[in-house]
C-alpha cells in the first residue's frame, strides 16, 4: 500500500502521540461471518502470511495458495486465470470470476499479494510467521493487505458454497508488485495486457481498510475515489569542480541548496474537488469552533483562500489541499578535498488528480528560479482522473456499514498517497477504496514493525467483504 492513511481527527491524534499517550482500546467488532466461514478465512489468511511475498522472491506462492483455496472451494479451471508476467515469471497474478445473470457489467475486486521486506532484527517477533498473541494476528501484510486478500477469498467461496448467483459477475483480482512503483505493478499489467479479464463497471480496491478508529471510538468509514499522482523529479546542478582549495563562487552544492530553499517556501494553489468538497462537509459535523467554520466554508466549490491557510496549518489537511512537491535525498560529490562537479536531489510531489506532471516540472523550475538547476522526471509516471462519488454506490456502502456498524457515516476521501487504483482508473474503469478493516489513527503499522491486525476486526473485515460483494453485485 504506497497510500496514507486518512483521519478527520488529525490534531487529536498528533496530540497523543506527543504526550506519548498508549491507543484507547479498540471498540468491540462488528458481526462475525459463520464459524466454517471464520475456519476458512484463518487458513487463508495463516498460509499466505507465512509466505516471504516480497518483490526479490515474488508472488507465484500466494497466488497457488489461493488457487488451491479456490478449487476446494468449487471454482473450477475455467474460472481461474493464473498469470504470470512475461517479464517477471515468479510475478503472479491470479484472476477469478463468480458467473452471474449478465444483468450488468461485472464488477472487480482488486488486492495485492506482495508485501514489503521485514528485517527479523527489527521485529519482536518473527516477520514471517503468522502469531496469534494478545488479542492480534500478527505478521508482515496482516494489515497490508494479505488481511483483505483472504477475506475477499473467503466471501467468493462463501457465495459458491452457498449457490449465490449474483445479478452480474464479481471478479476478483488478486495482483502482483504493488509494493515497489509504477515500473512494474500486476493490475497494470493486467489492464494493460488482459484487459477482457478484469474490465468491469467499477472496481473496488480494500487496500488498507478504510474505518478510522480515535481514541476507542469509530469514527468515520471512508470510500476512496481519488488519489494524488506520485511523481518523482531530480533537480540537478553542474560545473567544472576543481580542488577545494580553490573555492569559486559557482559551487554546485550552494546553487542547488539556494534553489531547495526557494522551492521550500512555494505553495502550489489550494483548490478542492467533488470529492474534498464533500468530504470537508461531513468533517465539519464533528468539528467546533474556527475549525468546523473553516471545513464548512471549504466544501463550496469557490475556495476561500483565508479559510485553506489555516486548515492547512495542519500537514494532514494540507496534503489534499493542494499539490506539494517536497526534497527527499541529497547528492554531492565524491571526495573531500574537491569541489562537486554535479549536486542532485530527489523532489517527490504528490499532484492533484486534474494537474499534470509538465505543470508540476514548470512550476518547480520558476519556484526554484535558476535555469542552472535542470528539472527531469524520475521513472514513469501513470495519472488517473477522480472517480465521482456516485450516490448509488454511496448508498449501498452506507447501508452495508450501518448494518455492521450502525451511527457510522461513510463518505468519500482523497489520498495524498497512490494505490493499485491508479491503474484501474487510468484504464476507464471507476474506482474506489473500500474495505471492511479499522485502523487505530494512534497505532498505524502497516510496512512497520510488528505488523499486525486485531483478531475480531479481521473476521468482521471477512464479513464486511460477504456484505458488500451482496449488495454491489444486485443490478441497481
Amino acid at each position: 500500500m504506497r497510500k496514507t492513511i486518512r483521519t478527520t481527527l488529525l490534531a487529536g491524534a498528533a496530540f497523543m502521540l506527543a504526550a506519548g499517550l498508549g491507543a484507547a482500546a479498540l471498540p468491540p467488532s462488528g458481526p462475525l461471518p459463520p464459524p466454517d466461514n471464520q475456519k476458512l478465512a484463518h487458513a487463508i489468511f495463516k498460509d499466505i502470511v507465512e509466505v516471504h511475498s516480497v518483490h526479490a522472491i515474488g508472488t507465484k506462492g500466494v497466488a497457488d495458495i489461493l488457487v488451491r483455496y479456490l478449487k476446494a472451494g468449487g471454482f473450477t479451471d475455467a474460472d481461474i486465470h493464473v498469470l504470470p508476467e512475461e517479464k517477471y515469471p515468479n510475478q503472479v497474478n491470479v484472476v477469478v470470476r463468480l458467473a452471474g445473470k449478465g444483468k450488468g457489467k461485472p464488477i472487480l475486486w482488486n488486492g495485492h499479494m506482495d508485501v514489503v521486506e521485514a528485517k527479523p532484527e527489527d521485529w519482536s517477533l518473527p516477520p514471517f510467521q503468522f502469531i496469534e498473541k494478545d488479542g492480534y494476528f500478527y505478521g508482515r501484510g496482516t494489515s497490508d493487505m494479505k488481511d483483505e486478500d483472504a477475506a475477499v477469498a473467503a466471501s467468493l467461496i462463501r457465495l459458491k458454497k452457498e449457490g449465490f448467483v449474483p445479478d452480474r459477475d464479481i471478479i476478483a483480482a488478486f495482483t502482483a508488485d504493488e509494493e515497489v512503483g509504477e515500473e512494474q505493478d500486476g493490475m497494470w499489467y493486467l489492464v494493460r495486457e488482459h484487459k477482457p479479464l478484469v474490465d468491469a463497471e467499477f472496481a473496488i480496491n480494500p487496500d488498507g481498510g478504510s474505518g478510522n478508529i480515535d481514541n476507542g471510538k469509530r469514527m468515520d468509514f471512508g470510500v476512496e475515489t481519488s488519489e494524488k499522482t506520485y511523481v518523482t523529479f531530480t533537480l540537478e546542478t553542474t560545473n567544472k569542480g576543481g580542488h577545494s582549495s580553490e573555492p569559486r563562487p559557482d559551487n554546485a552544492i550552494y546553487q542547488l541548496a539556494n534553489g531547495l530553499v526557494r522551492l521550500s517556501h512555494y505553495d502550489f494553489p489550494f483548490k478542492t474537488n467533488a470529492t474534498t468538497r464533500i468530504y470537508y462537509a461531513k468533517t465539519a459535523e464533528s468539528q467546533t469552533g474556527q475549525l468546523k467554520a473553516d471545513l464548512q466554508t471549504l466544501s463550496h466549490p469557490q475556495v476561500d483562500l483565508a479559510a485553506a491557510r489555516r486548515v492547512a496549518t495542519d500537514s494532514a489537511f494540507n496534503a489534499i489541499l493542494h499539490s506539494t512537491c517536497v526534497a527527499t535525498m541529497l547528492a554531492a560529490g565524491h571526495q573531500e578535498n574537491a569541489l562537486a562537479g554535479s549536486a542532485t536531489a530527489t523532489v517527490q510531489c504528490r499532484i492533484m488528480p486534474d494537474e499534470t506532471v509538465e505543470g508540476a516540472k514548470v512550476a518547480i523550475e520558476q519556484a526554484v528560479a535558476d535555469t542552472g538547476i535542470k528539472v527531469s522526471v524520475l521513472g514513469i509516471v501513470v495519472s488517473s482522473p477522480e472517480s465521482p462519488p456516485n450516490p448509488v454506490l454511496m448508498a449501498s456502502v452506507q447501508k452495508v456499514v450501518t448494518s455492521m456498524w450502525p451511527g457510522v457515516p461513510a463518505l468519500p476521501n482523497m489520498s495524498a498517497g497512490a494505490s493499485d487504483s491508479i491503474f484501474t482508473r487510468n484504464a476507464g474503469i471507476p474506482s474506489y477504496g473500500i474495505g471492511g478493516g479499522w485502523n487505530d489513527i494512534h497505532d498505524v503499522r502497516m510496512h512497520g514493525r510488528d505488523e499486525r491486525h486485531e483478531i475480531g476486526d479481521f473476521y468482521s473485515t471477512v464479513e464486511f467483504t460477504y456484505r458488500l460483494m451482496k449488495e454491489l453485485s444486485q443490478a441497481k
